[in-house]
């Protein structure tokens, strides 16, 4: 139950300092270091490669995972029925590179419905701790079924289970029902520890974003945070720096 004692949370004077508070003077940029670690404003120059995108994201990924925070590959998806309304939640990127950005999900799932409806995501690589994002805009396609089942042959034996035993968004009575399927799947197969071999549901696989619009962000103390947005137009990629 709700405890109504415990004293409200002050949402609107929550801050967090992004490095110094004290406002640089022009051309300076920031005097102190954010969490990142880096005393070098996020900059357009910073872009390089084919696509530009792509070197800075696997370092900021990689420093991610070196900073143990938790989940370095989770982002926030967002997807949108055939009326606009939006849905987000968080899943595990399984794959990026100069193609795009994937995830594995059941194709009838509410985010496969959608995807189904309107074909167009955006995701949020959130690395708080670290005082920066980046945002992935695009199209969505499936992938392969090879490649599907190439990272399904990856996925624990539990997982694997849990994927083939679950009707992925649809309700459930009690979470004891949930157990039960589970323990039924795994026992058709063999059981959890070994067995069979388990085949990948041919409801359930990859989806690829395909970048149209990726953004960089880096706090920065007051606010004035870094912001560079990279387009893609005309088989070109835009890059500009943004207000924040």
């Amino acid at each position: 139950m709700l405890d109504k004692s415990r004293n409200p949370i002050d949402l609107p004077n929550m801050r967090v300092g992004y490095g110094g508070g004290i406002p640089p003077n022009i051309g300076e940029g920031d005097r102190a270091a954010g969490a990142d670690g880096i005393r070098e404003n996020l900059d357009p120059s910073w872009m390089r490669g084919d696509p530009p995108w792509l070197d800075l994201f696997e370092v900021w990924l990689r420093e991610a995972l070196d900073a143990r925070i938790p989940e370095p590959n989770a982002m926030v998806l967002g997807t949108a029925d055939a009326r606009g309304r939006v849905s987000t939640r968080c899943v595990l990127c399984k794959g990026a590179d100069a193609n795009g950005v994937v995830f594995f999900t059941g194709y009838n799932s509410g985010k496969g419905l959608q995807l189904a409806d309107n074909p167009y995501a955006s995701v949020t690589f959130p690395w708080i701790a670290l005082e920066r994002q980046v945002h992935f805009r695009g199209p969505v396609e499936h992938v392969s079924r090879e490649e599907t089942q190439a990272y399904w042959e990856l996925r624990p034996r539990g997982s694997q289970i849990s994927a083939r035993a679950s009707d992925q968004s649809r309700p459930i009575a009690s979470r004891l029902d949930l157990e039960k399927k589970a323990a039924d799947t795994a026992e058709s197969f063999g059981g959890f520890d070994g067995g069979e071999e388990i085949p990948c549901p041919p409801d359930w696989g990859g989806y690829r974003i395909l970048p149209e619009e990726v953004e960089f962000w880096q706090g920065r103390a007051n606010r004035l945070h870094n912001r560079v947005r990279l387009t893609h137009v005309d088989h070109e990629w835009r890059i500009e720096r943004l207000q924040p």
